[in-house]
């Protein structure tokens, strides 16, 4: 029976899963200095992240330029295998109207229902990723 493996991913495979996918979750101070708050999000990956949203705490931690982290991740429930990639920077709003006009363009939908014409972005200064193979466990356990 293999055993537990955990492999870190290089910075080209962590790059290929971020612009393959379009699921995730945003992480940010809901106030400087407060708890922190998760939310689902659909994005894409244009020098950082790039999600669509309305006014209120994403777009407040964007003008605050809070530190923010976004993880997409997958799972085989058959193999017991899967995958995770984290990026962490500073969550910014995305302003350049020449930008602004090529985002609006592009098919990112956003994960809530509701007027979501803002654009922030999660600037990276960490990307890192492992996948992870769990051999050992009970067939009852994971699916």
């Amino acid at each position: 029976m293999p055993i537990n493996e955990l492999t870190e991913l290089d910075q080209n495979e962590c790059l290929r899963l971020l612009e393959h996918h379009h699921f995730g979750r945003l992480a940010f101070p809901d106030h400087v200095g407060a708890l922190p708050m998760i939310l689902p999000v659909n994005y894409m990956f244009k020098e950082g992240v790039v999600v669509r949203t309305s006014e209120g705490s994403k777009l407040r931690a964007a003008g605050d330029n809070a530190g923010a982290a976004f993880e997409i991740d997958g799972v085989d429930d058959r193999e017991r295998t899967g995958w995770s990639v984290v990026v962490r920077g500073r969550v910014e709003e995305v302003t350049d109207a020449a930008e602004l006009a090529e985002l609006s363009a592009t098919p990112l939908i956003t994960w809530a229902p509701g007027d979501k014409s803002y654009y922030i972005r999660v600037r990276p200064s960490r990307i890192t990723g492992r996948r992870i193979s769990i051999a050992h466990l009970p067939s009852t356990w994971w699916g």
